[in-house]
Formats: C-alpha cells, structure tokens, sequence
C-alpha cells in the first residue's frame, strides 16, 4: 500500500525544526512543503530537518524546493539537513549533487545531534 503523500511539523529535535514527509513528492506536495518552510523562515526557524524516512519518491519540483530551503535556511545563518533518504531518493540526491551541498543523514536524531552549527 502507498503512503498518502503529506508533510508536516513534528517535535522540534533541540534548535532544529522538524517537518515529515510521506509518500511521494512532486508536483502536487511541493507547494505545501514550500509554505511551511516560508512559515518557518517568518518565525527565523532557519534550522531544518527534513524527515525522508516514509518518502518513496521525489521529482524534480521537490528536489527545487530543497534547494530553494537550503538557500533561504543559508541566509539566515542556518542549514537544511535532509534525514533517512530510502535508496531511490539519495540516488536522486547524488546525481544532481544535492548530496554534496546539503548534509544527509541516517535519521532525525543524527541530523540533530551532528554539530555544524
């Protein structure tokens, strides 16, 4: 069975904001991730996690919106750091260097804990 494709904010995991991600993300979740970051930023929450864990796949318009957290978190002083990729999605991560900008971790409580900032 397929996740229903969602995201939101759980437990923040000490200064980093938490959002969850489910199911595939594309072009018809983007926009809802895009608002809560923009909601986030407003607040000056400018450290996030990116819980990866239950998503199955991403397109190229999710892929925009990492970029496009990454840059605002970055300005702010801040960081993205993206938690749990399954195999499909990192590999996604790889081939379009996001990997290499943006620090992916085994889960939440690493991407948490990992000092940097």
């Amino acid at each position: 069975m397929t996740a229903v494709p969602s995201v939101r904010r759980a437990d923040d995991c000490g200064a980093w904001a938490v959002l969850i991600l489910t199911g595939e993300v594309d072009l018809a979740l983007a926009p809802a991730l895009r608002e809560i970051v923009d909601a986030l930023i407003a607040d000056r929450r400018a450290r996030m996690v990116l819980d990866l864990q239950r998503v199955s796949f991403m397109d190229s318009s999710a892929l925009g919106v990492l970029v496009y957290a990454m840059r605002r978190a970055d300005a702010l002083g801040g960081a993205l750091r993206l938690a749990g990729p399954c195999e499909k999605v990192r590999r996604m991560l790889e081939l379009t260097g996001l990997d290499t900008v943006v620090g992916v971790f085994a889960g939440v409580p690493a991407a948490c804990d990992r000092p940097g900032l």
